[in-house]
């Protein structure tokens, strides 16, 4: 058996920067064990797995160790490649997944992303969220992700995490924020708990970055840079109960699985 796949760096417009993820469009789902398998084998973050289902797709996504519920980069990457590989004659595809329905839409040389906001309540802070975290806090709120804000761009440049105390955390990954000197906010997003040390650009961690920041900031629209060693950046908007997040995509290889 054959299988074609497509690696796309994710929120960029060159290659060797946003986020890289393997994408692979399906007749019929494979086995869970078998497409586990496929992506430790790419050991990148995220594959994801599309298949046609009447006029939409189903999405699926999973890092080298577990599928999770929900991915953006992955699922931007997905877009690019149904829209720019496989020709889809549509302005918007439509997709379901774990965490209910996700849209992405083509505009000029951007595509947007339609994903649900997740507000994240206030936890507090604690020395143990602290000390995993490795510096000065000033505030501690917590959805499925723990979500730490910090007193500036440069103390987010600086964070060193314990990786060790941080997958021992109740939650998926650890995002970690602050206001921007370029952008309006800027964020980095630690998952050693599911085999991701440091992602170089999540959208999913921004249905809860772009209510928090639009509320601090007063404004619908924003701008944001994670800033991780590869980085990108994000276009966002907060739409009531949801949130756009815009930003490009470039292919980076092609090529062909092969199982006996």
């Amino acid at each position: 058996m054959q299988l074609e796949f497509h690696q796309v760096d994710a929120f960029s417009d060159r290659a060797f920067s946003g986020n890289p993820a393997m994408v692979y469009r399906l007749d019929a789902w494979l086995a869970d064990e078998l497409m586990q398998k496929i992506a430790a084998e790419h050991n990148l973050a995220e594959t994801a797995f599309v298949v046609r289902e009447g006029l939409g797709w189903h999405i699926r996504w999973f890092t080298p160790t577990t599928e999770v519920p929900l991915c953006g980069h992955a699922t931007l990457a997905s877009a690019y490649v149904l829209f720019e590989i496989y020709k889809e004659p549509v302005e918007r595809l439509d997709f379901t997944c774990k965490s209910g329905p996700l849209s992405v839409t083509r505009d000029g040389g951007r595509l947007w992303l339609d994903f649900p906001a997740i507000v994240p309540s206030e936890l507090g802070v604690t020395q143990e969220v602290e000390r995993a975290i490795g510096t000065e806090i000033v505030d501690v709120l917590g959805s499925n992700e723990l979500f730490v804000v910090l007193e500036s761009e440069q103390a987010v440049l600086d964070c060193t995490p314990d990786m060790v105390a941080l997958a021992k955390l109740p939650w998926l990954g650890a995002i970690v924020t602050a206001r921007g000197s370029k952008h309006d906010f800027v964020s980095r997003y630690f998952a050693p708990a599911i085999g991701i040390n440091e992602d170089p650009v999540t959208g999913s961690t921004h249905c809860s970055l772009i209510p928090y920041w639009s509320k601090r900031l007063g404004k619908s629209s924003l701008t944001a840079y994670q800033c991780s060693k590869r980085g990108g950046e994000l276009f966002c908007r907060l739409e009531g109960d949801r949130v756009k997040i815009g930003g490009n995509a470039t292919l980076v290889a092609s090529g062909k699985l092969m199982i006996a």
